[in-house]
């Protein structure tokens, strides 16, 4: 890789590990449906403050929030929105990747059962 290339590489990691928790996942999609208090937060998620502060700080970190104060709350939004296109593109690729394991399973367990003409012959030389 070129030396130019490694900086939006690294960068491009570490946005990923922004959102590489599934808690941190669920503050996307509830903040991308608009901005919410830490406790309006909490309350939608059913999470304790105490670990959604750690998930917002990462988030926040990684430029994918944003925060403001608004009297005695901090409330949080979503920084670009283009994250919910970020996110449909993962739903997107695991859905396929889903379907191809199922597919699979089911080839395999249909390879595994026996047929009805092994059955019967299984039968007969008994």
């Amino acid at each position: 890789m070129e030396s130019a290339e490694l900086p939006v590489a690294r960068l491009t990691s570490e946005l990923f590990k922004a959102i590489a928790h599934p808690a941190r996942v669920r503050v996307i999609e509830v903040l991308l449906r608009g901005e919410r208090s830490v406790g309006a937060l909490a309350e939608a998620l059913g999470m304790e403050i105490s670990h959604l502060s750690q998930q917002l700080g990462v988030l926040r970190h990684a430029n994918i929030v944003d925060s403001r104060r608004e009297r005695s709350s901090v409330i949080y939004s979503i920084r670009d929105p283009r994250m919910s296109q970020l996110l449909a593109v993962a739903r997107q690729l695991l859905t396929s990747t889903l379907e191809d394991s199922r597919d699979l399973l089911i080839t395999i367990e249909d390879l595994e059962r026996p047929t009805a003409a092994s059955r019967s012959g299984a039968e007969s030389s008994r």
